[in-house]
């Protein structure tokens, strides 16, 4: 399983694990081995961090309601009550510990120990600086048809219209070229 980290922010990546939302959903976080590759994948904690009963279901919770409360933060609401509840309890774990490891240590040199919700801690905290104004950006959804993560533009004049150029930006132009090339 390949995840992509192309929205500028933790929590709206992990909101992404649900691609297409409109239609052909693709889930990408299916089951517990999934979520472990994907906080490996983002960095949060080194090796196979601990699984406890239910850690998927908390985690598709709380990517739906970061993706609820970005989506209403777009559209210049607060967050629904549900939503908030369920982000600053997921942001109450502490997150993992880092921890720098002795001489000869090969790979990344820092240790992030942790469980999955001490994981999960570290994405709600992210969605709470984010939703909460500490972020610098503008947040904004894909302008692609077909895509619908959500990101973080931090371009100098704010008109970035896609969550990847490479990914969506380049479908959207290729096809604009297509449309323009039949008429």
């Amino acid at each position: 399983m390949t995840f992509r980290f192309v929205s500028g922010n933790l929590a709206l990546d992990f909101a992404g694990t649900l691609q297409h939302r409109r239609h052909d959903r693709r889930e990408l976080l299916r089951d517990p081995a999934d979520l472990l590759a994907w906080t490996t994948a983002a960095g949060l904690v080194t090796g196979t961090p601990a699984l406890r009963p239910g850690d998927l279901d908390r985690a598709v919770a709380l990517r739906e309601a970061i993706f609820r409360a970005a989506g209403a933060a777009i559209r210049g609401e607060p967050p629904a009550d549900d939503d908030r509840a369920t982000i600053n309890a997921a942001a109450a774990p502490p997150p993992p510990v880092p921890s720098l490891p002795g001489p000869g240590a090969a790979g990344n040199p820092v240790h992030r120990a942790g469980d999955v919700r001490a994981a999960l801690s570290q994405v709600a905290r992210a969605a709470i600086d984010l939703l909460g104004g500490a972020v610098p950006g503008t947040l904004k959804e894909c302008g692609s048809g077909t895509c619908t993560r959500l990101y973080l533009d931090t371009s100098r004049r704010g008109t970035r219209r896609w969550c990847d150029m490479r990914e969506c930006g380049n479908r959207a132009k290729a096809a604009a070229f297509r449309a323009r090339q039949r008429t």
